[in-house]
């Protein structure tokens, strides 16, 4: 069977050999080590120089894979360009990127495609403005917008003809795939459980993603019930399914668990496989850019997205329910 992540259709003969998709990494922000791990996912890296990279958790990971195993065929990061132009060279020497970008639209005519490293959802919408209007595909990191005139912004881009994919790793978490391929071996689902750290808004959406691939699109509403240093989201879905996601700001060591009980029995997940994950990840956009399908819609993007922004919505209305449809309604210009 060919799997998912496959680049090569089924039954078809291998195709001719095509030249590397040349990809730029725009964008690095405190606390997220992407450019590293993505790049060095895609590339290859130098073991020496990763050494140094501030992200342990990062070494550790690319550093258990067989040598010679890291490595997207296919395609190359081969232009970076950071917030803080000391960060480049570093992330450059340990994910074998060749070239450092003195401006992020200098890599417009030098790439086919761009990524948007950054994690914080407050600006996605100018980091990729000037692709879009360019005609580059363009990843974004999660979440995709956190407000609605960004989100809005995305949406007309998009249904105007503009390449464009967002996703949580969490998304292609392997540790979700026995549950995945056979969703009805816990009966009917009553209750699903993601924990989540530092903030909503910020990471909300990792917790989020996971979840709405197993029960499908038609999250109802979001309440947002905060306390100094946790949050908890309760979400109610059209199926009947209720959704805790509790955001401990200091649970980094609780990060990605997830608890599934239905009628039938309960099973229990933890991302452990954290490079598999970020490598379906970024196969996915690699598949994107060659065949222009993604294997989800857009519009999963844009309600995930609407999700955010309700929790947003009702912490600042004193823990409210929100509606979804009340904020997708609202994109409409």
């Amino acid at each position: 069977m060919t799997s998912l992540y496959d680049l090569t259709p089924a039954g078809s003969a291998p195709a001719s050999p095509q030249p590397p998709l040349r990809l730029a990494m725009l964008g690095m922000i405190e606390g997220n080590g992407h450019p590293y791990s993505w790049s060095a996912i895609i590339n290859g890296f130098d073991h020496a120089a990763m050494q140094r990279c501030p992200y342990p958790v990062i070494r550790s990971y690319l550093g258990a894979q067989p040598p010679g195993s890291v490595g997207i065929p296919g395609a190359r990061v081969t232009h970076i360009w950071t917030d803080s132009p000391a960060d480049a060279p570093p992330v450059a020497a340990a994910s074998l990127i060749p070239n450092i970008l003195a401006r992020p639209g200098d890599a417009i005519g030098q790439v086919d495609a761009v990524v948007i490293a950054t994690d914080d959802g407050l600006d996605h919408a100018r980091r990729a403005r000037p692709f879009v209007e360019a005609g580059l595909p363009v990843f974004v990191d999660k979440p995709l917008a956190t407000s609605l005139e960004d989100l809005r912004a995305f949406a007309q881009w998009q249904k105007a003809g503009a390449r464009i994919l967002s996703s949580s790793g969490l998304r292609y978490a392997p540790e979700f795939d026995p549950l995945f391929a056979n969703p009805k071996s816990l009966g009917e689902l009553r209750w699903v459980c993601g924990v989540t750290c530092k903030t909503w808004e910020r990471y909300g959406i990792h917790a989020l993603e996971p979840i709405y691939r197993l029960l499908g699109p038609g999250v109802e509403s979001v309440r947002l019930e905060t306390k100094p240093g946790l949050e908890t989201a309760h979400i109610q879905h059209r199926s009947g399914v209720q959704v805790t996601i509790p955001v401990i700001a200091d649970g980094g060591a609780v990060f990605g668990a997830f608890q599934v009980c239905g009628t039938g029995g309960m099973a229990a997940f933890r991302l452990a496989d954290t490079y598999t994950a970020f490598r379906r990840q970024l196969l996915e956009y690699v598949g994107f850019l060659r065949t222009g399908a993604a294997t989800y819609p857009f519009s999963e993007t844009i309600e995930l997205s609407a999700i955010i922004i309700a929790g947003l919505r009702s912490r600042a209305q004193d823990s409210r329910r929100v509606a979804i449809a009340e904020i997708l309604n609202e994109l409409s210009p």
